[in-house]
């Protein structure tokens, strides 16, 4: 069990064990205090003052005061009015992640909501019951408006949530679960929907998958130089040593530990330092060096994981932030307005992110075509086929895919970042298009998961056709046999699709026994 306490920090272990394997949550005693602190002060500090979004109107509205018998109905209103989305159902995974993110933020203690909003928050949590959340709808400046209060709406019991798989009313499953609404007392609406948790949940879970992603390409970048026999200098400490950039260095450690057992990778001192190797001949047999896609693979993975790596701790930090406005100062007792809501962090790191995750599905899409053109790696049938040539088309269409694939990546590639629309009467009149920019992210990953599928099976091929099992180092063949399990040899032509999507469910799911 994982606990949420108002002075400690979680880590992305800890939302990796509560949102994708299920580890439950729980609330410490000094957060609910600083909770009901927080909330009581409040009370009593809005009676006597101006304190936007209790007593005030909201956004450019906000010049209206709401009397004390209206004050109840505003934030209702609120609710209700701004569950505006449109489009597909956000996954449950990254809803999951969403209300971790926001349950962290307002058990800081500086939201001053009633108690009962964490509660009824963390049993959503860990009894796996999900809000219905549409993806598009936030613009990133007021936070996530329009997605968060898709989520308060199933915390004030309406709306829709997934139970069990199933989507249903949020009533019928409260009912069922003896679960009651939470107490709206001061300013809960504007709490729960005021802040940067559904871009911050999308981009945590981003992480954790662009990193695992990245476990594979180096796996499917050492077995590919395994297969022509390539030279262990590209990876070596003494190379990758002089450029002083630490995902370079770490990607060359990592392939130096992957190949260690390896047969097939060579010293060059053996064929170009030893002047009994056909130095005399006018053309070499062997390559004196490989393309760029083998022999730069630490030069182009480098950066990707140092781009990973500066993401993960902004969304970390943003994890463990307070995101609302106005914050609630019980200590101080004070209130002070600002825009804590605006989501430029996450969403400049997620534009980052996603050319990084593009150039690798870049990578894995020209290491496939090495594979897939005889007059480029000398040693292959055209597209890997093991049939007959002409009759048979091996892994012919599955290039298209690839190719498809990769063009969307580049194209999604584009700045979210810097496409702000002045919206909301003119009041937002900048913003950061955070939630849109974690959503273009999450779709480049999951296309690159699809590119980095098609590869893994054109290397099985490309082991089968060479022979080379025996080999491959110890840690290559173990995913060979467990890919292989998957989809096995093949001679004739078959639909591919199938196959497809269980290596990359594989993929997703799983991660590389070299963690980055």
């Amino acid at each position: 069990m994982k606990q949420i306490n108002s002075f400690k920090d979680i880590s992305l272990d800890d939302l990796d064990a509560i949102v994708l394997h299920g580890e439950s949550v729980e609330i410490s005693e000094e957060s609910v205090k600083h909770v009901e602190a927080s909330h009581d002060f409040l009370c009593k500090f809005a009676k006597e003052k101006i304190i936007y979004g209790v007593n005030t109107g909201f956004g450019p509205m906000a010049q209206y005061k709401i009397d004390e018998g209206d004050q109840i109905s505003l934030q209702y209103n609120l609710i209700r009015s701004h569950c505006a989305g449109a489009g597909d159902k956000l996954e449950d995974l990254y809803v999951k992640s969403s209300m971790l993110v926001r349950l962290c933020a307002i058990s800081k203690g500086y939201s001053g909501i009633h108690p009962s909003t964490i509660f009824l928050l963390k049993e959503l949590i860990n009894k796996e019951i999900y809000p219905f959340i549409p993806k598009h709808g936030g613009v990133g400046a007021s936070g996530d408006l329009v997605q968060l209060s898709h989520l308060a709406l199933a915390l004030i019991g309406e709306g829709l949530v997934t139970y069990k798989g199933e989507l249903r009313k949020t009533e019928e499953v409260f009912k069922q679960l003896g679960l009651k609404p939470i107490e709206v007392k001061s300013r809960e609406g504007l709490s729960l929907i005021n802040g940067t948790s559904v871009m911050t949940g999308i981009g945590a879970i981003n992480i954790i998958k662009s990193k695992q992603l990245l476990g594979w390409s180096v796996c499917a970048s050492s077995l590919l130089n395994e297969l022509v026999g390539a030279f262990d200098d590209y990876f070596s400490k003494e190379l990758n040593g002089v450029k002083k950039h630490r995902g370079q260095q770490l990607i060359a450690e990592r392939m130096t530990e992957i190949l260690s057992s390896s047969q097939s990778i060579l010293r060059r001192e053996d064929y170009f330092y030893n002047h009994s190797k056909d130095h005399d001949t006018i053309e070499f047999s062997k390559k004196v060096q490989e393309y760029y896609s083998l022999r730069c693979v630490t030069q182009i993975l480098g950066p990707i994981y140092d781009t990973i790596e500066n993401a993960q701790e902004v969304i970390v930090n943003e994890i463990n932030s307070v995101s609302d406005n106005p914050i609630i100062d019980h200590v101080k007792e004070n209130v002070f307005h600002g825009g804590n809501f605006h989501g430029d962090y996450i969403s400049l790191e997620m534009d980052k992110l996603k050319l990084a995750v593009t150039k690798m599905s870049m990578l894995s899409e020209r290491q496939l075509a090495f594979l897939f053109n005889p007059k480029i790696n000398g040693i292959l049938p055209p597209f890997v086929n093991l049939g007959r040539l002409g009759l048979n088309m091996g892994m012919q269409g599955v290039q298209f895919t690839a190719t498809s694939t990769v063009a969307e990546n580049q194209m999604l590639s584009n700045s979210m970042y810097v496409h702000s629309i002045t919206t909301n009467n003119d009041n937002q009149d900048i913003v950061s298009m955070g939630t849109n920019s974690a959503l273009a992210a999450k779709t480049v990953i999951d296309n690159a998961y699809q590119v980095q599928a098609i590869e893994m099976i054109a290397l099985l091929q490309a082991v089968d056709y060479l022979k080379v099992a025996d080999k491959l180092s110890d840690h290559t063949l173990n995913v060979y046999n467990q890919l292989r399990a998957i989809v096995p040899v093949f001679i004739e032509d078959t639909p591919k699709y199938e196959e497809i999507r269980k290596v990359c469910d594989f993929l997703y799911n799983n991660e590389f026994e070299f963690p980055i």
